[in-house]
């Protein structure tokens, strides 16, 4: 289980109101994409996930029990900026959460325990496709095999649930094909559950099976740190797509809808209902 439980959630920094009395389940297994205009507090949003932010008030409950109040291992995270570490080689970025899991100070392992680990780390990083690249260096890499990197960084510790910060916003459109097909297939495979910012419409309805939009309800210009944002839109995807299958802006597609207000997260990746 993954059920992440946002209850009554406001964030405020001094007078500022960020966010506002918000309030969403995301059941296990959900893929759920955040958008809204620049500014409206998404970052800020997931970082409460994560585990970096506070709520000024309410609860963010993981499986029915208080968020930790630090990142930890149950949630992995995707930033848009390449986040891997420049002196290691693509295998030690991947090793390097292991190592600090198993041994907290000295960040090494020995033995079979490591072999264990290089041999896991090693298949991982044969799926999101680096194969043949564990010796090479991030610099040595383009920026969509560094974010395939930082995917692959991020699942080692089999997180409950994966944070994405507008992960692919800075790679060619190409290149973000690819590594759209691969999320939606590591999601299929993994079953775990996702939350992504993005200010891409197309990205979001081609990923997510469920898009939540925030916005401020209430603005005035010569008030704008008084109110925050909030939830103003709940889309499910119906049904969701599988890896490779065509976008809802395709002209082509089979046949997906979008529903407003009613959220079916019961529905697994694969399709049958939990």
């Amino acid at each position: 289980m993954s059920e992440l439980k946002i209850e009554r959630v406001w964030k405020e920094y001094g007078d500022q109101v960020v966010l506002e009395d918000v309030s969403l389940t995301v059941a296990s297994r959900a893929f759920v994409a955040l958008v809204g205009p620049s500014g409206c507090g998404k970052t800020t949003f997931l970082r409460m996930l994560l585990g970096q932010e506070q709520p000024t008030k309410g609860k963010i409950l993981l499986d029915g029990e208080p968020l930790p109040s630090e990142p930890g291992s149950d949630r992995g995270v995707v930033f848009q900026r390449y986040s891997v570490f420049p002196h290691l080689t693509v295998l030690g970025n991947v090793l390097l959460g292991k190592e600090f899991s198993a041994a907290r100070y000295k960040a090494k392992l020995f033995g079979t325990a490591r072999r264990t680990a290089v041999e896991e780390a090693r298949q991982l990083i044969a799926e999101v496709g680096l194969a043949g690249s564990e010796t090479k260096y991030p610099a040595q890499l383009s920026g969509g095999m560094q974010q395939r990197l930082a995917l692959a960084q991020a699942l080692i510790m089999k997180p409950k649930v994966l944070l994405l910060d507008e992960p692919f916003g800075a790679l060619d459109p190409g290149i973000r094909a690819e590594i759209h097909t691969l999320m939606k297939r590591l999601w299929h495979e993994t079953q775990m559950t996702v939350v992504m910012v993005t200010h891409d419409m197309r990205e979001a309805f081609t990923l997510a099976s469920r898009v939540v939009a925030f916005e401020r309800r209430r603005d005035r210009p010569e008030e704008k740190e008084r109110y925050g944002a909030t939830i103003t839109k709940d889309i499910t995807i119906w049904p969701p797509r599988l890896a490779g299958q065509p976008s809802i802006f395709s002209p082509d597609r089979d046949g997906p809808v979008a529903s407003l207000g009613h959220s079916r997260d019961d529905l697994a990746p694969s399709g049958e209902t939990l």
